[in-house]
């Protein structure tokens, strides 16, 4: 299948602004027309690493840690609205305006870094859905990593862009399997509030390191990369969309739109976050299994406490979450690499247009695979994964806070206000508590 033509088509009809997306045309808005790349993005958040990690906070430490999804949720939504905004004012992802006004070092740490935290997810999500089909099949594993794998790299590379959007968009449905499964799960809501509400604190390395994990997990470098590059991405590919520091009058439909369509997203991504957290905080804490280290085992240990449905439910969420965040990933890394080495970027091209930027989506998607066939364990990576993306989001949230109130990158749209208040607050708090996990490795 073809892709539509990149060619930029610029028109004025209509005043030539995003009065065309549903989100501002007509009387009746349509949701599902808005809800594009902050929804893509919120969902691909919850990936097997993810749900690795919200497992092990419920099983580890109970309800007791719920208040942290609270908490972070105005942060990740203040920081992919940024991102959002930044693809969406200057037509470049992060990594070309990187390229464009700041020092080539910067430009390549920062993508050196995004690389390695993506390729390791990667693998370690195609590792923890090629365990989830054994597990439900008895099939060998290797064939199913391998078959993932090939299947998200040939629909990324050979799908007609606004069809790969579509299934994008449904394999989101996926996520709501965790709230199918807190269905079967006896909660005690007084114990859940109190921990949602009430913020504690333990003092210790195990605490921060988790808290760091969860963090990390919802506030991931690939996710800004992959929005801001969505957002130019949709503004090259639309006809009635420009660059906002060329057509200012396009931004105050163009920021409506994405913050309807970066809150909802985030909104849902904490929410079943919050579900997974229940359902092991219900079950497996409140029977002393505090250890899990993939999502495969999670999955195990809630069929003899909830039963085969909800353990088949768990299962598969596992694999359609996994079918949307690999490409999220391996589609960022090739975004960030394809601009800093001012390739023609963007799945809106055909193949032969950006050979170099889907090689880079292939070659992503090829390491991954191949980290569950060497010594490395991908599957005990996934909550590792998380700590990393930790401590990457730190310098790449700070770098992208500057470019985004830079006057020469944003124009007249620089972020300010309390956005940019709330978006330095979250870059504050990644770093305290990537610091707190090492001070308490080092007290204990």
């Amino acid at each position: 299948m073809q892709k539509e033509t990149h060619a930029k088509k610029r028109a004025s009809h209509n005043g030539g602004h995003e009065s065309h997306d549903p989100v501002v045309g007509g009387s009746k808005p349509r949701l599902l027309g808005v809800l594009g790349p902050g929804l893509i993005t919120g969902a691909s958040d919850d990936d097997p690493s993810g749900i690795a990690t919200y497992s092990q906070a419920g099983a580890q430490f109970g309800f007791s840690i719920s208040w942290v999804m609270l908490f972070s949720y105005p942060l990740m939504s203040a920081v992919q609205e940024i991102s959002a905004r930044l693809g969406r004012t200057t037509e470049h992802g992060i990594a070309g305006n990187l390229r464009d006004h700041y020092p080539n070092w910067v430009l390549q740490l920062i993508v050196l870094l995004l690389a390695i935290a993506n390729t390791v997810n990667i693998g370690a999500d195609l590792g923890a859905m090629g365990d989830v089909a054994q597990m439900l099949s008895g099939a060998p594993r290797f064939l199913f990593v391998v078959f993932f794998g090939v299947l998200c790299s040939t629909l990324q590379i050979f799908m007609q862009y606004s069809r790969y959007v579509a299934v994008l968009k449904w394999t989101t449905v996926a996520l709501f399997s965790y709230f199918g499964t807190a269905i079967f799960v006896q909660v005690p809501w007084g114990e859940f509030a109190a921990g949602f509400f009430i913020p504690r604190v333990q003092w210790n390395a195990d605490f921060f390191m988790m808290v760091t994990a969860v963090l990390g997990t919802t506030i991931s470098p690939y996710l800004f990369f992959w929005q801001s590059s969505q957002e130019a991405e949709d503004e090259r590919i639309k006809p009635y969309r420009h660059p906002l520091v060329k057509a200012p009058r396009e931004a105050k439909h163009a920021f409506a739109r994405i913050r309807l369509d970066t809150y909802v997203g985030m909104a849902f991504a904490n929410l079943v976050a919050v579900a997974i957290i229940v359902t092991t905080a219900a079950t497996l804490h409140a029977r002393g299994t505090t250890d899990i280290q993939s999502s495969q085992q999670a999955a195990e240990a809630l069929r003899p406490v909830v039963g085969n449905l909800a353990f088949a439910i768990f299962s598969l969420g596992i694999i359609g979450t996994g079918l949307l965040a690999v490409p999220v990933l391996a589609g960022s890394t090739a975004y960030a690499i394809g601009e800093a080495r001012r390739w023609k970027v963007g799945l809106g091209r055909k193949p032969q247009e950006a050979k170099a930027f889907y090689a880079v989506v292939a070659v992503a998607t090829l390491l991954g695979m191949i980290l569950n066939f060497t010594p490395i364990n991908p599957i005990k990576a996934l909550y590792w994964t998380a700590i990393l993306n930790g401590i990457v989001s730190v310098p790449v949230m700070a770098t992208m806070m500057l470019v985004a109130a830079n006057p020469k990158v944003m124009g007249k749209f620089v972020v300010t206000g309390a956005l940019r208040v709330v978006g330095w607050i979250a870059t504050a708090v990644m770093a305290l508590s990537a610091a707190g996990m090492l001070a308490g490795s080092l007290w204990s």
